[in-house]
């Protein structure tokens, strides 16, 4: 009798959760889970009480909302890679919330209409949840000497808020350009759920934080020198200052975010050298070389090129290296107007647009393609030589092609 009571319960829990994930919790009735359950309404009543009681019961046993951290635990010990660990789990958290949209839908949308214990439950089951990868973040910590700004419990409080909030935006509207896709949330969440909130004494050589070859495992997407020299035809014909800030993104490697930061007096020019002064972290400076090579054409000399030339010709008393319409200092948000109207009807090999990060990106491969060291990279870009990786692997292939290529031209002597 007992185990047929048991099978009953069950019936109707799965068959609750089946229509819960499917219509949503408001447009399921009783009626309906009696009949997928194949028994009678009266059962469901005598069982839970009422739909609240089965929610309540599909709500404590169901995996969508449990046991999403309790394979963190078995990595603790020993710590494994605290990156790819997190993201797994945040990956694992994703999944079971997408597989049921409606259900999560009715039940975070739905909540404030449900009663104080099944609200309950439902914080019961994301505190449970929470302590798994709180518990996993100390064990983590201790071993291996981190230091965090956070306790473990605030930590997985936040990391857990995210994903729930990610989940939230995701379900309710599209189209809406706060990440690429489901990989780029996942890679800056982790990246800033580290860098952010923990550190190590010891640098992150010792593996635990991010592994070397997974810290960066977003694509170097180069642009090839006929595109960049269309580009910059392009600038050129949009005026002296559209050439200048074009010229700085290719022969510079500054980001959009370093290019707003310089001023008219940050540039350094004789006729051995020019340089540009950019401001760090901390208001520190350091040194950055404007090459008058870029992508096997020549702009000028060290002199004499598009942004010495746009300098001079300034009769503003204005401090900003480059100014908007208004003649104030350029944002990011108009470097990359500008951008967008060089780049008008051209496309990457990918078949895309070009973006304008894809300037540094383009940078960075070349130097390393003449010849340039990471450690010198490094130092000029302020980037760690792990996430200069990506860019040695891309130097690399670029290299071996050409060297294929090169073979290729040569006459076969055999």
């Amino acid at each position: 009798m007992c185990a047929r009571t048991n099978s009953t319960r069950q019936r109707l829990i799965q068959a609750a959760l089946e229509l819960f994930i499917s219509r949503g919790v408001s447009s399921t009735t009783t009626r309906q889970i009696a009949e997928l359950a194949q028994v009678n309404e009266v059962t469901l009543f005598r069982h839970f009480g009422n739909k609240n009681g089965l929610l309540l019961a599909v709500i404590q046993e169901s995996e969508v909302f449990g046991n999403l951290g309790e394979s963190l635990i078995q990595k603790a010990n020993p710590p494994e890679n605290v990156y790819q660990a997190l993201k797994d789990y945040a990956s694992v958290c994703l999944h079971a919330l997408e597989k049921n949209p409606e259900f999560v839908r009715s039940v975070v949308g739905e909540a404030d209409q449900y009663p104080t214990e099944n609200r309950r439950a439902l914080g019961k089951v994301l505190t449970e949840a929470n302590g798994h990868v709180a518990e996993y973040l100390a064990s983590v910590i201790q071993q291996g000497h981190l230091t965090t700004h956070l306790t473990a419990e605030k930590l997985a409080s936040l990391l857990n808020g995210i994903i729930l909030g990610y989940t939230a935006i995701e379900f309710t509207s599209e189209f809406h350009g706060l990440w690429e896709d489901r990989d780029d949330f996942l890679d800056n969440l982790v990246e800033l759920f580290l860098h952010g909130a923990i550190s190590s004494a010891n640098d992150t050589s010792s593996g635990l934080l991010v592994p070397q070859n997974d810290r960066n495992i977003r694509t170097v997407a180069d642009l090839p020198a006929n595109l960049v020299n269309q580009i910059l035809r392009q600038a050129k014909k949009a005026g002296l200052q559209d050439y200048a800030l074009g010229y700085v993104l290719f022969g510079s490697g500054l980001s959009p975010t370093e290019i707003c930061n310089l001023e008219r007096s940050h540039q350094i020019t004789d006729t051995r050298q020019h340089l540009l002064q950019v401001t760090t972290s901390g208001e520190q400076m350091r040194q950055v070389p404007v090459n008058q090579w870029i992508m096997g054409k020549r702009y000028g000399s060290y002199t004499a090129n598009p942004l010495t030339k746009w300098l001079k010709i300034r009769k503003d008393s204005e401090s900003a290296m480059f100014l908007n319409d208004d003649g104030l200092p350029i944002s990011e948000s108009e470097i990359e107007s500008q951008w967008r109207v060089w780049t008008e009807e051209i496309l990457t090999p990918e078949g895309k647009p070009p973006d304008v990060a894809q300037a540094q990106q383009t940078w960075c491969v070349e130097m390393l393609m003449r010849g340039v060291s990471l450690e010198n990279i490094s130092i000029i870009t302020n980037w760690d030589l792990v996430k200069l990786e990506p860019y040695a692997r891309r130097a690399k292939e670029k290299a071996a092609i050409e060297e294929a290529t090169r073979l290729d031209r040569k006459p076969n002597n055999s």
